[in-house]
């Protein structure tokens, strides 16, 4: 199996095609050179794509512009990169007939930040996007070209992945109760969305293992300690213990019930396997 991984050299796309390699061969594409990308070239060129596409079995897309590029990059170019690059791909796996397309998108879509709460908001994939910027807005966009593809017969899975980029230890761990994921369990989700026995189009959420349940989520906005305690006993200790500042709320719970149930999808580096890690 040859599959193609789009955005090789970055944070994720190299994570992924670690992992895929494991399983398949890799066709790593990305502007800049990287341990896991074999074609330096741009998902805006046609041309280049036309040769690579049709000897994959597989594509997954993660070459995008990216929430830290808001602001410096102007908004036109994420819609050439996010949108019409994904375009290009797409028609050609459906030309081509290529097996599997996995997209790379991002649960900010859900636009959990700007939401009125009176709870943490419990976010499954039956939550309407609420898109804040222009990186959410051309994700959204490039998921609609996704699921026109799925009618087209190309079998489509989108993975909005939560936080994953580097940040204080402090933060990391907490994020992982709710709102974080590891790199390499965002390549294991992408692999399963390659491997997995699906048709048509369909969206999952990836993330860590949160503990909580939907009855937490009044507590959680609150005063999330006494849940999180309830669930991991001396949590709030070792966090004094090691002198981390204690958030004082969680204002989201990023649900991955959908990802388990279909793809088998399993994170390893969650809350629990995190704090075990400081003694």
């Amino acid at each position: 199996m040859r599959i193609l991984v789009t955005g090789s050299s970055g944070n994720i796309g190299s994570a992924v095609a670690e992992h895929i390699s494991h399983h398949a061969e890799v066709i790593g594409l990305d502007v800049r050179p990287g341990e896991f990308t074999t074609q330096v070239g741009s998902i805006e060129d046609v041309v280049e794509l036309e040769k690579i596409v049709p000897s994959v079995d597989g594509i997954i897309h993660c070459a995008a512009f990216l929430t830290p590029h808001v602001g410096s990059v102007p908004d036109q170019r994420f819609v050439d990169v996010n949108v019409h690059g994904t375009e290009n791909l797409l028609n050609l796996a459906v030309k081509h007939g290529v097996g599997r397309f996995v997209f790379t998108s991002t649960t900010s879509v859900y636009g959990c930040s700007t939401r009125p709460k009176t709870e943490a908001v419990w976010v499954n994939e039956e939550l309407e996007p609420n898109s804040e910027d222009i990186y959410d807005q051309t994700k959204l966009q490039a998921e609609a070209l996704c699921a026109n593809a799925a009618q087209s017969g190309l079998t489509v899975a989108v993975m909005r992945m939560s936080r994953c980029f580097p940040e204080p230890d402090h933060l990391m761990a907490f994020y992982r109760l709710y709102r974080g994921v590891n790199r390499m369990d965002v390549a294991q989700a992408h692999w399963l969305g390659i491997s997995a026995d699906l048709t048509g189009f369909d969206v999952f959420n990836i993330s860590s293992d949160s503990p909580f349940q939907p009855s937490d989520c009044s507590d959680l906005l609150s005063d999330p300690w006494p849940v999180v305690n309830r669930y991991f006993p001396e949590s709030q200790a070792k966090f004094d213990q090691l002198g981390w500042e204690k958030p004082k709320s969680i204002d989201r719970v990023y649900v991955i019930d959908k990802a388990k149930k279909i793809l088998g999808y399993s994170p390893k580096e969650n809350f629990a396997e995190i704090m075990k890690t400081y003694v």
